[in-house]
Protein backbone atom coordinates (compact mmCIF):
# COMPACT_ATOMS: atom_id res chain seq x y z
CA UNK A 1 0.00 0.00 0.00
CA UNK A 2 1.29 3.45 -0.87
CA UNK A 3 1.75 6.00 1.87
CA UNK A 4 -0.19 9.24 1.44
CA UNK A 5 -0.29 11.83 4.20
CA UNK A 6 -2.15 14.70 2.52
CA UNK A 7 -5.20 14.93 0.29
CA UNK A 8 -7.50 17.67 -0.98
CA UNK A 9 -11.13 16.67 -1.43
CA UNK A 10 -14.52 18.20 -2.23
CA UNK A 11 -17.47 17.46 0.06
CA UNK A 12 -21.15 18.35 -0.16
CA UNK A 13 -23.99 17.62 2.23
CA UNK A 14 -27.40 16.56 0.97
CA UNK A 15 -30.25 18.92 0.10
CA UNK A 16 -33.41 18.77 2.14
CA UNK A 17 -36.44 17.04 0.62
CA UNK A 18 -39.30 19.16 -0.70
CA UNK A 19 -42.60 19.45 1.12
CA UNK A 20 -45.74 18.01 -0.45
CA UNK A 21 -48.99 19.69 -1.55
CA UNK A 22 -51.74 17.14 -1.00
CA UNK A 23 -55.41 16.98 0.08
CA UNK A 24 -57.47 14.18 1.55
CA UNK A 25 -59.63 12.62 -1.15
CA UNK A 26 -61.75 10.10 0.76
CA UNK A 27 -65.32 9.06 0.27
CA UNK A 28 -67.80 10.48 2.80
CA UNK A 29 -65.28 13.08 4.06
CA UNK A 30 -66.62 16.31 2.63
CA UNK A 31 -63.96 18.69 3.89
CA UNK A 32 -60.81 16.56 3.94
CA UNK A 33 -58.30 19.37 4.15
CA UNK A 34 -54.57 19.38 3.43
CA UNK A 35 -52.37 16.41 4.37
CA UNK A 36 -49.03 17.11 2.67
CA UNK A 37 -46.02 15.94 4.71
CA UNK A 38 -42.68 17.67 5.29
CA UNK A 39 -39.49 16.76 3.40
CA UNK A 40 -36.66 14.88 5.09
CA UNK A 41 -33.37 16.43 6.16
CA UNK A 42 -30.37 15.99 3.86
CA UNK A 43 -27.46 13.82 4.92
CA UNK A 44 -24.38 15.26 6.67
CA UNK A 45 -20.72 14.87 5.70
CA UNK A 46 -19.02 13.30 8.71
CA UNK A 47 -15.35 12.51 9.34
CA UNK A 48 -14.79 9.50 11.60
CA UNK A 49 -11.54 8.29 13.13
CA UNK A 50 -11.29 4.51 12.72
CA UNK A 51 -8.82 1.80 13.63
CA UNK A 52 -6.73 -0.11 11.12
CA UNK A 53 -5.78 2.76 8.80
CA UNK A 54 -2.36 4.43 8.60
CA UNK A 55 -2.56 6.30 5.31
CA UNK A 56 -4.92 8.55 3.32
CA UNK A 57 -4.46 6.53 0.13
CA UNK A 58 -8.26 6.05 -0.20
CA UNK A 59 -8.56 9.76 -0.98
CA UNK A 60 -6.04 9.54 -3.80
CA UNK A 61 -8.54 7.85 -6.11
CA UNK A 62 -11.77 9.51 -4.99
CA UNK A 63 -11.89 13.22 -4.25
CA UNK A 64 -15.64 13.96 -4.37
CA UNK A 65 -17.98 12.93 -1.56
CA UNK A 66 -21.68 13.83 -1.50
CA UNK A 67 -24.33 12.95 1.05
CA UNK A 68 -27.81 11.86 -0.10
CA UNK A 69 -30.75 14.21 -0.55
CA UNK A 70 -33.63 13.89 1.92
CA UNK A 71 -36.77 12.18 0.68
CA UNK A 72 -39.68 14.39 -0.36
CA UNK A 73 -42.82 14.63 1.72
CA UNK A 74 -45.89 12.65 0.68
CA UNK A 75 -49.63 12.69 1.12
CA UNK A 76 -51.44 11.27 4.14
CA UNK A 77 -49.16 13.35 6.41
CA UNK A 78 -46.13 11.23 5.55
CA UNK A 79 -42.81 12.99 6.17
CA UNK A 80 -39.78 12.17 4.01
CA UNK A 81 -36.90 10.13 5.38
CA UNK A 82 -33.50 11.59 6.23
CA UNK A 83 -30.79 11.35 3.58
CA UNK A 84 -27.83 9.03 4.18
CA UNK A 85 -24.65 10.61 5.56
CA UNK A 86 -21.34 10.56 3.69
CA UNK A 87 -18.79 9.20 6.19
CA UNK A 88 -15.09 9.88 5.64
CA UNK A 89 -13.07 7.22 7.44
CA UNK A 90 -9.65 8.53 8.42
CA UNK A 91 -6.74 7.17 10.50
CA UNK A 92 -5.72 8.39 13.95
CA UNK A 93 -3.84 11.69 13.86
CA UNK A 94 -5.71 13.17 10.88
CA UNK A 95 -6.15 16.92 10.83
CA UNK A 96 -8.85 18.58 8.72
CA UNK A 97 -8.11 22.06 7.34
CA UNK A 98 -9.91 24.60 5.25
CA UNK A 99 -8.73 24.88 1.66
CA UNK A 100 -6.23 27.58 2.72
CA UNK A 101 -4.29 24.87 4.59
CA UNK A 102 -4.06 26.94 7.78
CA UNK A 103 -7.53 27.11 9.35
CA UNK A 104 -7.96 23.95 11.44
CA UNK A 105 -11.46 22.44 11.44
CA UNK A 106 -10.79 19.32 13.50
CA UNK A 107 -7.98 17.17 14.86
CA UNK A 108 -8.94 13.50 15.19
CA UNK A 109 -6.56 11.75 17.56
CA UNK A 110 -8.69 8.97 19.09
CA UNK A 111 -10.58 6.10 17.53
CA UNK A 112 -14.30 6.79 17.55
CA UNK A 113 -14.09 10.57 17.27
CA UNK A 114 -16.59 12.05 14.82
CA UNK A 115 -16.99 15.58 13.49
CA UNK A 116 -19.63 17.01 11.16
CA UNK A 117 -17.94 18.90 8.33
CA UNK A 118 -21.06 19.90 6.36
CA UNK A 119 -24.61 19.85 7.73
CA UNK A 120 -27.42 18.63 5.54
CA UNK A 121 -30.17 21.01 4.45
CA UNK A 122 -33.49 21.14 6.31
CA UNK A 123 -36.51 19.56 4.67
CA UNK A 124 -39.26 21.79 3.27
CA UNK A 125 -42.68 22.15 4.91
CA UNK A 126 -45.70 20.50 3.35
CA UNK A 127 -48.99 22.36 2.86
CA UNK A 128 -50.35 20.93 6.13
CA UNK A 129 -47.83 23.16 7.94
CA UNK A 130 -49.36 26.33 6.46
CA UNK A 131 -52.92 25.71 7.62
CA UNK A 132 -54.37 28.66 9.57
CA UNK A 133 -57.79 29.67 10.85
CA UNK A 134 -58.33 31.80 7.77
CA UNK A 135 -56.55 29.64 5.19
CA UNK A 136 -57.95 26.14 5.54
CA UNK A 137 -56.68 24.86 2.20
CA UNK A 138 -53.17 26.19 1.51
CA UNK A 139 -51.76 25.21 -1.86
CA UNK A 140 -48.11 25.87 -1.29
CA UNK A 141 -45.14 23.98 0.14
CA UNK A 142 -41.47 24.74 0.66
CA UNK A 143 -38.66 23.23 -1.33
CA UNK A 144 -35.81 21.72 0.72
CA UNK A 145 -32.88 23.80 1.90
CA UNK A 146 -29.69 23.36 -0.09
CA UNK A 147 -26.78 21.53 1.50
CA UNK A 148 -23.34 22.97 2.21
CA UNK A 149 -20.30 22.41 0.02
CA UNK A 150 -16.62 23.07 0.59
CA UNK A 151 -13.13 21.91 -0.25
CA UNK A 152 -11.03 20.61 2.62
CA UNK A 153 -7.51 19.33 3.12
CA UNK A 154 -6.81 16.13 5.07
CA UNK A 155 -3.37 16.00 6.63
CA UNK A 156 -2.10 12.95 8.49
CA UNK A 157 0.36 13.27 11.37
CA UNK A 158 1.25 9.85 12.66
CA UNK A 159 0.83 9.31 16.38
CA UNK A 160 4.03 7.99 17.95
CA UNK A 161 5.71 8.27 21.35
CA UNK A 162 9.22 8.79 19.98
CA UNK A 163 10.67 9.95 16.66
CA UNK A 164 13.90 9.15 14.83
CA UNK A 165 15.67 12.06 13.15
CA UNK A 166 19.04 12.43 11.47
CA UNK A 167 20.82 12.79 8.15
CA UNK A 168 20.29 10.19 5.39
CA UNK A 169 22.15 6.93 6.04
CA UNK A 170 22.53 7.67 9.76
CA UNK A 171 21.13 4.22 10.58
CA UNK A 172 17.56 5.16 11.52
CA UNK A 173 15.83 2.38 9.58
CA UNK A 174 18.38 -0.16 10.76
CA UNK A 175 17.76 0.88 14.34
CA UNK A 176 13.97 0.63 13.94
CA UNK A 177 14.26 -2.81 12.32
CA UNK A 178 16.48 -3.97 15.19
CA UNK A 179 14.24 -2.85 18.06
CA UNK A 180 10.81 -3.59 16.53
CA UNK A 181 9.00 -5.88 14.11
CA UNK A 182 8.92 -3.13 11.46
CA UNK A 183 10.73 -3.98 8.24
CA UNK A 184 11.66 -0.72 6.51
CA UNK A 185 13.76 -0.82 3.35
CA UNK A 186 17.48 -0.67 4.19
CA UNK A 187 20.26 0.03 1.68
CA UNK A 188 23.66 1.72 1.50
CA UNK A 189 22.51 4.84 -0.36
CA UNK A 190 20.84 8.07 0.83
CA UNK A 191 17.06 8.47 0.94
CA UNK A 192 16.33 4.76 1.05
CA UNK A 193 13.42 5.67 3.34
CA UNK A 194 10.87 7.54 1.23
CA UNK A 195 7.96 7.60 3.68
CA UNK A 196 7.56 7.33 7.48
CA UNK A 197 7.56 3.95 9.19
CA UNK A 198 6.10 3.01 12.56
CA UNK A 199 7.34 0.29 14.88
CA UNK A 200 6.21 -0.93 18.30
CA UNK A 201 9.22 -1.15 20.59
CA UNK A 202 9.35 -3.37 23.68
CA UNK A 203 11.74 -2.30 26.43
CA UNK A 204 11.82 -3.73 29.95
CA UNK A 205 8.33 -5.15 29.53
CA UNK A 206 6.80 -1.87 28.34
CA UNK A 207 5.85 -0.81 24.86
CA UNK A 208 5.94 2.45 22.96
CA UNK A 209 5.60 3.48 19.32
CA UNK A 210 8.59 4.83 17.41
CA UNK A 211 8.42 6.69 14.08
CA UNK A 212 11.19 6.71 11.48
CA UNK A 213 11.03 9.54 8.92
CA UNK A 214 13.11 10.15 5.79
CA UNK A 215 16.48 11.80 6.43
CA UNK A 216 17.01 15.54 6.42
CA UNK A 217 19.73 17.39 4.55
CA UNK A 218 20.91 20.96 4.70
CA UNK A 219 18.26 23.22 3.19
CA UNK A 220 15.42 20.74 3.75
CA UNK A 221 13.16 23.58 4.93
CA UNK A 222 13.66 25.14 1.47
CA UNK A 223 12.64 21.91 -0.27
CA UNK A 224 16.06 20.34 -0.78
CA UNK A 225 16.11 16.57 -0.84
CA UNK A 226 12.72 15.30 0.28
CA UNK A 227 12.18 18.56 2.15
CA UNK A 228 10.77 18.79 5.66
CA UNK A 229 7.20 17.72 4.85
CA UNK A 230 7.59 14.52 6.86
CA UNK A 231 8.62 16.34 10.04
CA UNK A 232 4.93 16.73 10.85
CA UNK A 233 4.88 13.04 11.73
CA UNK A 234 7.12 13.61 14.77
CA UNK A 235 5.29 16.72 16.02
CA UNK A 236 3.17 14.64 18.40
CA UNK A 237 6.09 12.68 19.85
CA UNK A 238 7.36 13.20 23.38
CA UNK A 239 11.06 12.76 22.58
CA UNK A 240 13.38 12.73 19.58
CA UNK A 241 16.11 10.14 19.16
CA UNK A 242 18.74 11.97 17.10
CA UNK A 243 21.08 9.52 15.36
CA UNK A 244 24.42 10.85 14.09
CA UNK A 245 26.52 8.78 11.70
CA UNK A 246 29.80 7.98 13.42
CA UNK A 247 31.33 6.93 10.11
CA UNK A 248 30.68 10.37 8.63
CA UNK A 249 33.24 13.12 8.17
CA UNK A 250 32.33 15.31 11.15
CA UNK A 251 29.74 14.26 13.74
CA UNK A 252 29.40 17.78 15.15
CA UNK A 253 28.59 19.35 11.78
CA UNK A 254 26.09 16.59 10.98
CA UNK A 255 24.32 17.22 14.29
CA UNK A 256 24.16 20.98 13.72
CA UNK A 257 22.67 20.54 10.21
CA UNK A 258 19.72 18.57 11.54
CA UNK A 259 19.24 20.93 14.50
CA UNK A 260 19.18 23.85 12.10
CA UNK A 261 16.44 22.21 10.04
CA UNK A 262 14.37 21.47 13.15
CA UNK A 263 14.60 25.12 14.21
CA UNK A 264 13.71 26.32 10.70
CA UNK A 265 10.66 24.04 10.65
CA UNK A 266 9.42 25.29 14.03
CA UNK A 267 6.22 23.92 15.61
CA UNK A 268 8.19 23.25 18.80
CA UNK A 269 10.35 20.45 17.37
CA UNK A 270 13.59 22.15 18.41
CA UNK A 271 12.28 22.38 22.00
CA UNK A 272 11.43 18.70 22.40
CA UNK A 273 13.56 16.50 24.68
CA UNK A 274 16.34 14.87 22.70
CA UNK A 275 18.45 11.76 23.09
CA UNK A 276 21.58 11.91 20.93
CA UNK A 277 23.38 8.74 19.84
CA UNK A 278 26.46 8.17 17.71
CA UNK A 279 25.80 5.22 15.39
CA UNK A 280 27.97 2.61 13.64
CA UNK A 281 30.55 2.66 16.44
CA UNK A 282 31.49 -0.95 15.63
CA UNK A 283 33.09 0.34 12.40
CA UNK A 284 35.32 2.94 14.13
CA UNK A 285 38.75 2.55 15.65
CA UNK A 286 39.16 3.83 19.25
CA UNK A 287 40.93 7.05 18.25
CA UNK A 288 38.33 8.03 15.63
CA UNK A 289 35.52 7.13 18.03
CA UNK A 290 36.95 9.38 20.73
CA UNK A 291 37.37 12.25 18.27
CA UNK A 292 33.80 11.95 16.95
CA UNK A 293 32.35 11.81 20.47
CA UNK A 294 34.22 14.99 21.45
CA UNK A 295 32.99 16.78 18.33
CA UNK A 296 29.43 15.70 19.07
CA UNK A 297 29.66 16.84 22.69
CA UNK A 298 30.74 20.33 21.64
CA UNK A 299 27.95 20.52 19.06
CA UNK A 300 25.30 19.46 21.59
CA UNK A 301 26.52 22.09 24.03
CA UNK A 302 26.33 24.88 21.44
CA UNK A 303 23.35 23.87 19.30
CA UNK A 304 21.31 21.49 21.45
CA UNK A 305 17.89 22.22 22.93
CA UNK A 306 17.62 24.73 25.76
CA UNK A 307 17.84 22.92 29.09
CA UNK A 308 16.44 23.94 32.50
CA UNK A 309 18.76 26.06 34.59
CA UNK A 310 21.43 23.98 36.29
CA UNK A 311 20.97 20.93 34.04
CA UNK A 312 23.95 19.90 31.93
CA UNK A 313 23.72 18.37 28.42
CA UNK A 314 23.77 14.59 28.40
CA UNK A 315 26.75 12.84 26.88
CA UNK A 316 25.93 11.23 23.52
CA UNK A 317 25.27 7.50 23.56
CA UNK A 318 27.38 5.12 21.48
CA UNK A 319 25.38 2.49 19.64
CA UNK A 320 25.60 -0.05 16.86
CA UNK A 321 22.25 -1.40 15.72
CA UNK A 322 23.92 -4.17 13.70
CA UNK A 323 26.04 -5.43 16.59
CA UNK A 324 23.38 -4.65 19.22
CA UNK A 325 25.79 -2.46 21.16
CA UNK A 326 24.23 0.26 23.33
CA UNK A 327 20.73 -0.25 21.86
CA UNK A 328 19.10 -1.09 25.19
CA UNK A 329 20.60 1.98 26.86
CA UNK A 330 19.20 4.18 24.08
CA UNK A 331 15.75 2.65 24.43
CA UNK A 332 15.76 3.14 28.19
CA UNK A 333 16.76 6.78 27.79
CA UNK A 334 13.90 7.30 25.33
CA UNK A 335 11.43 5.39 27.51
CA UNK A 336 12.19 7.69 30.45
CA UNK A 337 10.94 10.70 28.47
CA UNK A 338 7.97 8.73 27.11
CA UNK A 339 6.91 7.81 30.65
CA UNK A 340 7.26 11.43 31.71
CA UNK A 341 4.98 12.59 28.89
CA UNK A 342 2.39 9.91 29.63
CA UNK A 343 2.42 10.87 33.31
CA UNK A 344 1.90 14.54 32.48
CA UNK A 345 -0.98 13.72 30.12
CA UNK A 346 -2.69 11.50 32.70
CA UNK A 347 -2.42 14.23 35.34
CA UNK A 348 -3.77 16.86 32.94
CA UNK A 349 -6.72 14.70 31.86
CA UNK A 350 -9.99 15.55 33.64
CA UNK A 351 -11.09 13.11 36.31
CA UNK A 352 -13.94 10.80 35.26
CA UNK A 353 -17.37 12.02 36.32
CA UNK A 354 -18.75 10.08 39.26
CA UNK A 355 -22.26 8.80 38.97
CA UNK A 356 -24.22 7.00 41.68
Amino acid sequence: MKFLDQAKIYVRSGDGGAGCVSFRREKFIEFGGPDGGDGGRGGDVVAECVQGLNTLIDYRYQQHFKAKTGMHGMGKNRAGGRGADAVLKVPEGTQIFEVDGETLIADLTEVGQRVVICKGGNGGFGNLHFTTSTNRAPRRANSGQEGEEREIILRLKLIADAGLVGLPNAGKSTFLATVSAARPKIADYPFTTLHPNLGVVNCDGREFVMADIPGLIEGAHEGHGLGDRFLGHVERTGVLLHLVDGAGEHAGKAYKIVRGELEAYGHGLDEKPEVVALTKVDALDPETLKQQVERLKRAIKSAGPVLPEGEKPRAPLKISAVAGEGVTDALRAVLAFVDEKRRAESEAAPAPEWRP
